[in-house]
């Protein structure tokens, strides 16, 4: 991505308010996490991020480019730099909104993963490190009933409900022996059954 690219990209993205979760699910990315600590050190352009995130300028510009859309880094008049009035807002946000209870009903460590990258039903990044993304996968298994089959436009329907990139998490839910697959038709193979909680 080039300057004038980056530049066009985040001057829609000025007024956007990131929420605590978000900042966390974008930060848990290596390479965002080095950008965003490039732009904290100064680094005001693409160049600088790559030369001190120590990444090439296509991953430094793509990661660039998911912390500008959701509002952790905007262009002012001297350059990059990191929207703190936007993340002063979300954390002020955050103190005076009630707790959050939809995932209430879960255990201490698997509430904490759901919390950071589940709002409303809806995944706001699959995380990156192992571990949460099976928490994350566990809890998606919960959507398909034990002993039920399902067509892959079914499988679909129910996990587009949750997040778009449907074929991610197919593969996912099939590689960690959630979901099998045979013939077109898919089952669920794996996981915990579910009690009646907020999955």
């Amino acid at each position: 991505m080039t300057v004038d690219a980056f530049q066009r990209h985040d001057k829609a993205t000025v007024d956007v308010v990131p929420s605590s979760s978000m900042v966390a699910a974008m930060l848990a990315d290596d390479h965002r996490r080095r950008v965003f600590a490039a732009v904290v050190l100064g680094a005001g352009n693409l160049e600088g991020v790559a030369g001190l995130s120590g990444l090439d300028s296509g991953r430094a510009g793509k990661a660039l480019a998911r912390l500008a859309s959701e509002g952790l880094v905007i262009n002012s008049a001297g350059g990059l730099v990191v929207n703190a009035d936007g993340l002063q807002r979300a954390a002020r946000t955050d103190r005076s909104r009630p707790p959050q209870v939809e995932h209430q009903h879960q255990p201490d460590d698997r509430r904490q993963v759901l919390n950071a990258f589940v709002h409303d039903g809806r995944i706001v990044s699959i995380p990156t490190a192992m571990p949460k993304r099976l928490v994350l996968l566990e809890w998606l298994a919960q959507l398909f009933e034990p002993g039920q089959r399902y067509t892959e436009a079914m499988v679909n329907l129910i996990l587009g409900q949750r997040y778009a990139d449907t074929a991610a998490l197919r593969r996912y839910l099939v590689d960690h022996q959630l979901l099998d697959r045979e013939a077109g038709m898919y089952w669920r193979c794996g996981g915990s059954v579910s009690s009646g909680d907020d999955g």
